[in-house]
């Protein structure tokens, strides 16, 4: 087999993904009826995202201007509001990046509104089998891939239709979830 081509490489012919556009994130969650589970891999995400500069530099007042208007969070408090249980996990490496460290001081609010988020150290998940990209899992059924560049910047989405690449998704994520610790007693010290 030859060296993949750049234009092979593109975001398009990905095997066992949808090769259109998905539909908006927020008719996917809201379409679940008993869960959606969420397995993150990074270290860092967009770097020059202006919240994360703001938690970055001290800036207090900016910080928390970015804090309050989250459509996340109204999203998260309306699906769990419904019976629908969010999970996530963060896997991250230690000592943990300023990114991390950021979304840790974040993340009291995705617990308030009804997610439940855990972190599990990356030498506990040794052992694991866990896909190359981070995913979301709906209903069990449905796997989507979140692709971003080297950097962290988000790239795309991508949707599976193959229920077994859904299952085995699923399975990685409970095999995470076992091993991850609860977001109220994950210290990073």
């Amino acid at each position: 087999m030859g060296p993949t081509s750049e234009a092979d490489r593109g975001l398009g012919r990905i095997p066992g993904v949808a090769e259109e556009p998905d539909p908006p994130f927020g008719t996917l969650l809201r379409a679940c009826s008993s869960s959606a589970v969420h397995l993150e891999m990074r270290d860092s995400y967009d770097g020059g995202d202006p919240w994360f500069q703001a938690w970055l530099v001290g800036d207090q007042e900016e910080f928390r201007r970015r804090l309050a208007p989250r459509p996340w969070l109204d999203l998260i408090a309306e699906v769990t509001g419904h019976g629908v249980e969010v999970r996530r996990v963060r896997i991250v490496s230690e000592p943990v990046t300023d990114y991390i460290r950021f979304e840790h001081a974040t993340t009291a609010s995705n617990v308030a509104a009804g997610e439940q988020v855990r972190w599990l150290p990356r030498h506990l998940a040794t052992g694991l089998l866990l896909p190359a990209n981070d995913f979301w899992v709906f209903d069990g059924q449905h796997a989507q891939f979140n692709y971003f560049s080297g950097r962290g910047e988000f790239l795309d989405t991508r949707l599976s239709p193959d229920a077994v690449i859904a299952a085995q998704c699923a399975t990685a994520f409970e095999a995470a979830w076992e091993r991850s610790v609860p977001h109220q007693e994950y210290d990073m010290t």
